[in-house]
């Protein structure tokens, strides 16, 4: 089944409230956009050895991605079995986090060091390198545990939920690390030029903040 069929399919199902999910449509789209470990490499392996070869290394942060999304995925799932109280408490803190993370973009100087991949390329390595980039960033993981609780409702069975949240944010992942590697030789001045980044991290920010607002205003309901 074509994934927006799956997500549609879910959401009629489980109930999955629209404006939550573009809540997290917006956060993941500017979370990929903002640049970070994985945009670095990305750009990286596409400057250095062209966009079809950096498909290997995007493919990798994808996995690493999967793996931390069932690990957090799990954990809560035990939080959610034990107590949904405790639950509660995690998403207001999420909520708080998001807010944070927010201001802290909007404030963030805008810098970034994009360097050229080392070596001759090799696909496996390329993979396994993006695979530990995002296993082994414990930021993402933080990210992940603010995020996800925002979206799970402990009412309903959390494996399509967890598949609604982990098809949304590998398609946009892989939407935008695509696009930076494509244009990364072209763009580069542009993406190291510090008022682009400084606009684009108070963008991200911005809409970092909006979404925390939009979904704290949803935990009456669930």
């Amino acid at each position: 089944m074509h994934p927006i069929l799956a997500i549609t399919a879910a959401w009629r199902r489980h109930s999955v409230e629209l404006n939550v999910w573009l809540a997290l449509l917006a956060a993941a789209l500017l979370i990929s956009l903002s640049p970070g470990a994985g945009a670095i490499t990305s750009m990286s392996y596409g400057l250095s050895h062209g966009m079809r070869n950096a498909a290997f290394a995007i493919l990798g942060l994808q996995v690493g991605l999967v793996a931390q999304l069932l690990i957090v995925g799990v954990g809560l799932g035990s939080v959610i079995a034990a107590s949904e109280t405790l639950f509660r408490v995690i998403k207001w803190a999420g909520v708080a986090y998001l807010i944070w993370l927010g201001v802290s973009h909007w404030r963030a100087a805008g810098s970034i060091h994009l360097k050229a991949a080392e070596g001759g390329f090799r696909p496996r390595r390329a993979f396994m390198q993006a695979v530990l980039v995002n296993l082994t960033n414990p930021k993402a993981t933080v990210f992940l545990v603010a995020l996800l609780p925002q979206f799970i409702n402990p009412a309903q069975p959390q494996a399509p939920q967890l598949l609604i949240i982990g098809v949304t944010l590998v398609a946009v992942d892989v939407a935008v690390m695509t696009g930076y590697s494509g244009l990364a030789s072209r763009l580069r001045r542009m993406i190291a030029n510090p008022r682009a980044l400084t606009r684009l991290n108070r963008v991200t920010g911005s809409a970092l903040v909006g979404a925390a607002l939009l979904l704290s205003t949803a935990h009456g309901r669930s």
